[in-house]
């Protein structure tokens, strides 16, 4: 037998953990990768921009290969009130989870993984930190998830907020780059699902001069409907039926916005606490069942279908829709590794519950448009 005690057990301490397996903390080592370590810092800053702590969040690509995210929020705790105040800056930048979110309902979630700024830090040739706070600007240098110094005053500090500056390890991830338009997506999504957040984008690396994008959408979800919209199709009704409510039933809120154009395609964007849900799960069902059920309802009392018509189906309410579903849940409850899918029967009930009560009130309150809107669906079925 082969002799197998404590000699034989290697105990990885940080950063090598993260160093030696990377794939295990942010999924790939690839250009996903790297996006991944600017959703783990900018995660930080942008619930700040929520709770009003910060007006503005800044992720820069840099020429030499760096990102920088800055935020003008009141500073991450430096020094002997770091403690008291939260997680103080060496804390977040070498432990796991210290101060890291976990996408719940009032917070936005940057991805499934939440495993803090610590693991950007570890797969970074170098990160600089620097904090103003109090009147005060620190400044920490780190090489490969190492500090070479204390957090250090470097002089007086005009305003206050954040900037993490990191450069990734080209050891681990080879000439991968980050993906300016992978980013404007998920940012601009982001912006899309939380009317008070403001980002800014830039990329300083092509030869051309940087080119830099701003998102931020004080409709929301309405806005997201028309970004979505195909350019080339015509709305069948012109206002974007949108409505929030919260239910303790399901203990959450729901924000719903939807459209039907003349367009053979449907759209319909599901997400859970922030994170989409390509998969679909309870919530988009229940936003079907609602709207099959409040169109059936009215064009039976309308006339406009027949005793001997079939009911709008899933199918037959789908074409030509454009619709943003968003749950935000105290418990969600996520099927599979990726959490794409979202479970939960009480959620299924109480959005096509909501969604059945305001599509009926606006139908009602809409004529002209509800009968546009039902003529389009039942020529889609004519033509099948």
């Amino acid at each position: 037998m082969t002799e197998y005690d404590a000699a034989h057990i290697q105990v990885l301490e940080w950063p090598e953990a993260v160093r030696k397996r990377p794939g295990m903390y942010i999924g790939s080592t690839t250009e996903r990768g790297l996006h991944q370590l600017v959703f783990e810092v900018a995660g930080r800053p942008v619930n700040e921009a929520l709770a009003g702590r910060a007006g503005v969040v800044d992720i820069a690509l840099m020429s030499d290969g760096g990102v920088r995210v800055t935020d003008d929020g009141p500073g991450i705790p430096v020094g002997v009130d770091a403690d008291a105040a939260g997680p103080g800056l060496e804390a977040l930048l070498t432990r796991f989870q210290a101060g890291a979110r976990h996408g719940g309902r009032h917070e936005a979630a940057m991805s499934a993984l939440a495993v803090g700024p610590c693991v950007t830090n570890a797969l970074s040739s170098r990160l600089k930190a620097e904090v103003r706070r109090d009147g005060v600007r620190w400044v920490q240098e780190y090489v490969r998830g190492a500090s070479l110094t204390p957090p250090t005053v470097a002089g007086p500090a005009t305003g206050s907020g954040t900037t993490i500056t990191f450069w990734p390890d080209i050891d681990i991830f080879g000439t991968a780059k980050c993906s300016f338009a992978v980013l404007a997506e998920r940012f601009r999504e982001l912006a899309f699902l939380n009317r008070g957040l403001d980002v800014s984008l830039t990329d300083e690396r092509p030869q051309g001069g940087p080119r830099a994008e701003r998102f931020r959408f004080p409709r929301g979800t309405r806005d997201f409907v028309a970004f979505l919209d195909e350019p080339a199709a015509v709305p069948v009704h012109l206002d974007v039926i949108a409505f929030e409510r919260e239910d303790p039933r399901m203990a959450g809120t729901l924000e719903v916005a939807f459209r039907w154009s003349d367009s053979r395609e449907e759209r319909i964007r599901t997400f859970a606490n922030g994170r989409s849900t390509p998969d679909g799960g309870t919530h988009a069902a229940g936003f079907r069942d609602g709207v099959a059920a409040a169109m059936t309802a009215y064009a039976r009392a309308h006339r406009q279908l027949t005793l001997t018509d079939d009911d709008f189906d899933a199918d037959r309410i789908s074409e030509g829709l454009t619709a943003v579903v968003s749950v935000r849940l105290d418990s969600p409850e996520f099927h599979g590794a990726t959490r794409g899918f979202l479970g939960g029967d009480t959620v299924r009930s109480q959005v096509a519950e909501a969604v059945r009560a305001h599509l009926t009130a606006w139908l009602e309150g809409h004529p002209d448009q509800a009968a546009a809107v039902i003529s389009r669906m039942l020529q889609g079925i004519r033509r099948a």
